[in-house]
């Protein structure tokens, strides 16, 4: 990213990213706060700022939040096939950063990862929240098929019918050409790691290996990955517990992020301190 463009970025939650190489990928990343660390792996969108989310948790923690490679301002190398080539790529970028004793967050497709890190690295991590994460096969209660749907439907599912107005700040950045093109890329990396299959079948086995103090996160009412979800991985991961972040004038969503973000730190920080 050059200065120019980077002095025309003016949108509300813009912050200048910092940058470091993990294997040949120069990965974009934020990073505030003071105390453990906190890895915040982010779902299929909202990149290229700093959420309200990531401000709470860095009022506790040491908050590194990077962007996936081929999301937000990280180029898409040409290696990236599935969710495990993006664990091995975070296993890089801890040891890059020095850091250990990690909280890990992830959520959706963040989720997926942050789990398949927990199991990969279980020594690495201190604890591990997981909000309306997918990634499980469950035939009886299929997550919705966003690969099928257009924006107005998108904001629908993705807020749980809530007013899209009232959250434009998070979506409109640069304009709605140069936004349409940035989320025509993300969707494109988004359908290599999700288009087929959208699940790792082995996730049923493998989450026993988690053995760290995990928070599973659900939403009142989330259209996207069905609340029922939310139980199959408390289930499936030894000693997980779950909570629902609740909405005050209207329900939650799959984008509990940027609708309740206050208690919904609140929520991590008394799991992964506790």
């Amino acid at each position: 990213m050059s200065e120019s463009e980077v002095e025309e970025r003016r949108w509300v939650h813009w912050t200048e990213p910092e940058w470091v190489e993990i294997d040949g990928v120069q990965t974009a990343y934020r990073r505030k706060g003071a105390g453990p660390p906190l890895l915040y792996l982010h779902g299929a969108g909202l990149t290229r700022q700093w959420l309200p989310l990531y401000e709470y948790l860095s009022a506790h923690f040491d908050v590194i939040v990077p962007e996936h490679p081929g999301f937000g301002d990280t180029k898409m190398p040409d290696w990236l096939r599935s969710v495990d080539d993006l664990v091995l790529h975070y296993d890089g970028l801890i040891d890059t950063l020095g850091v250990d004793g990690v909280h890990l967050v992830g959520h959706s497709v963040g989720g997926w990862i942050g789990a398949s890190l927990a199991i990969t690295y279980p020594h690495r991590f201190a604890s591990l929240a997981l909000i309306t994460p997918v990634g499980l096969r469950m035939p009886e209660a299929p997550i919705a098929d966003v690969f099928r749907i257009g924006p107005e439907q998108a904001f629908d599912l993705l807020l749980n019918g809530a007013q899209a107005e009232k959250y434009l700040e998070y979506f409109e950045q640069a304009g709605e050409l140069e936004d349409t093109i940035q989320a025509y890329s993300e969707s494109i990396t988004f359908a290599r790691l999700l288009w087929n299959p959208r699940y790792d079948i082995r996730l049923d086995h493998r989450l026993e290996r988690i053995r760290i103090p995990t928070l599973v996160i659900g939403a009142d009412s989330d259209r996207v990955v069905p609340n029922a979800h939310i139980a199959r991985w408390a289930e499936l991961i030894p000693g997980a517990e779950t909570t629902t972040i609740r909405g005050d004038s209207e329900p939650t969503g799959h984008l509990l992020i940027i609708q309740q973000p206050k208690p919904l730190a609140e929520a991590v920080t008394a799991h992964a301190l506790a």
